[in-house]
């Protein structure tokens, strides 16, 4: 087994994993695999100054997969912010479950690989839905509430190791309809879907032969899991 060298979920493990935000085949690699999915969803502008907030923004992986907005990026942490705007991002340290951002100001919220770190997810929500705009876009993904996910991005990943040892507390992990329901409350309708790395491209990967790994959407949203919503 992996030796945590901090509790599971703290936050100062991006600190200590600061370096690797950008290193090529580092340990954040399959990060930049999802930012690329996640950034496709994003919708076009709707208007000239459109304003994109990048919710636990870490290093800033969106940046290069979206255009045309004022991207505006919120994370707790020091390096991450420091980080995120060496690569673009207009990025600020906060919590996001009291964002810094007025209330109806935002033409798209983006939250990428955080709802599963938050331990108020109906705080988090409930800022989401009041900071965005009506007829704004919520682009998200996560880690869904199951054994299957438990077990493969927990038990399996962090002993190849896949990823970082104790990054991730499953006990946060969130169920698609809890998710959705949560998201009705606050004025948004979220779709979801299944999202799942190629395998082909993933065993390219590992022996060397590309450095990119298409993420391919499916109907199944036991493990990871991305959605759409529009707020009414």
């Amino acid at each position: 087994m992996p030796v945590l060298t901090r509790p599971r979920n703290d936050p100062g493990q991006y600190d200590d994993l600061a370096a690797e935000w950008w290193r090529p085949r580092g340990a954040f690699a399959p990060l930049h695999w999802v930012a690329k999915a996640r950034g496709a969803l994003v919708p076009p502008p709707r208007r000239n100054g459109a304003t994109l907030l990048d919710v636990a923004c870490g290093g800033g992986l969106l940046a290069p997969h979206v255009t045309g907005y004022r991207h505006v990026g919120v994370d707790l942490g020091e390096s991450a912010a420091r980080i995120a705007r060496e690569h673009g991002v207009t990025a600020v340290r906060g919590d996001v479950t009291r964002l810094p951002v007025r209330s109806e100001s935002v033409d798209v919220v983006v939250a990428g690989e955080c709802f599963e770190h938050v331990p108020d997810l109906a705080a988090f929500v409930a800022e989401i839905g009041r900071v965005l705009a009506p007829g704004g876009t919520l682009v998200c993904d996560t880690l869904a509430d199951t054994r299957t996910a438990r077990t493969l991005m927990v038990t399996v990943a962090e002993r190849l190791p896949f990823v970082p040892a104790g990054i991730h507390d499953p006990a946060l992990f969130v169920d698609p309809r809890r998710l959705q329901r949560l998201c009705a409350a606050n004025g948004i309708e979220l779709k979801v879907r299944g999202l799942r790395p190629s395998f082909v491209d993933a065993l390219r990967w590992q022996a060397r032969r590309t450095e990119d790994v298409r993420m391919l959407p499916m109907r199944w949203t036991g493990v990871l899991y991305q959605g759409v919503g529009v707020k009414r």
